[in-house]
């Protein structure tokens, strides 16, 4: 495995992991501290513990069961998408913008009847991207700090023994080594960045499809999901390597500024509405 002994760990890559992993563990928390000391009347951790559970259902069960039928497992299918960018593209913002949406729009609507209020949709949102953040990036970060850490020593065979990395595996592991060896401050500001955008992203998507469910709005889920696939499409095409990922921050930021922009509209109106039901 002689591609593993050429690996070099750079000078900024475990200080610039060591960062990171603290600075996903600090933006959902510093979410929720603010929202739920500025808005503790109006807002239930019972919508926090709601979102959290909608993502984990929605797209670490529902939605990656599917893609291990239609990307993981060799069939006619999955052969198909894996060898078509635009048919991989297509179906990865499909499958992200209908699971996640129509996850979020079966818990509200359904399952959290009680305490309807705008400020619990943001406490939802908060629950739903700060638990991608927990349980998708943040061991992928502890991962990358521990290859780091086990290369950084010098002894290629202890730590393709640590890691459990044999002549079968290899290959498959090779691409997450070498995104360890190269992560930088550069590569931590650009995925704090993104966590960021997706936080208000999601916050964004859940308070507009809040208000469709509160207002019996049926075209705010259709409108919803639509607005996640158009974010997902550039994150879609960096995995095929069709953009550099400087352009996917760039679109991100795009629509995190869009979905904000129509979420906070949304939020006054229902806040109006909720303040009229109040004083009569």
């Amino acid at each position: 495995m002689t591609e593993f002994e050429n690996i070099v760990i750079g000078k900024s890559t475990i200080p610039s992991l060591i960062i990171t992993v603290i600075l996903m563990i600090a933006i959902p928390v510093i979410f929720f501290i603010y929202w739920r000391k500025k808005q503790k009347q109006q807002t239930k951790i019972g919508y926090l513990i709601a979102g959290a559970v909608g993502f984990i259902v929605s797209a670490r069960v529902l939605e990656l069961g599917v893609h291990l039928i239609c990307i993981v497992a060799d069939n006619p299918v999955s052969r198909f998408i894996n060898g078509n960018t635009v048919a991989f593209v297509l179906y990865g913002i499909i499958m992200a913008g209908v699971f996640e949406e129509c996850g979020r729009y079966i818990v509200l609507k359904y399952i959290m009847k009680k305490n309807r209020t705008p400020e619990n949709a943001v406490m939802y949102g908060i629950g739903h991207g700060g638990i991608e953040i927990l349980a998708v990036i943040l061991p992928t970060m502890i991962t990358y700090l521990a290859v780091a850490v086990m290369f950084s020593s010098g002894n290629v065979e202890n730590a393709l023994s640590t890691l459990n990395i044999t002549e079968q595996t290899a290959d498959a592991a090779l691409p997450s080594v070498q995104a360890a060896a190269t992560f930088d401050y550069a590569m931590m500001a650009m995925n704090v960045m993104e966590r960021l955008f997706a936080m208000l992203l999601h916050i964004g998507l859940t308070v507009i499809v809040y208000y469709g469910v509160c207002n019996a709005k049926k075209a705010c889920l259709p409108a919803a999901i639509l607005l996640h696939m158009l974010m997902d499409t550039f994150p879609a095409l960096y995995q095929r390597s069709v953009v550099p990922l400087w352009a996917v921050e760039i679109w991100v930021a795009l629509w995190a500024a869009v979905i904000v922009f129509i979420a906070v509209k949304l939020y006054r109106k229902m806040k109006v509405s909720s303040s009229k039901e109040t004083n009569e």
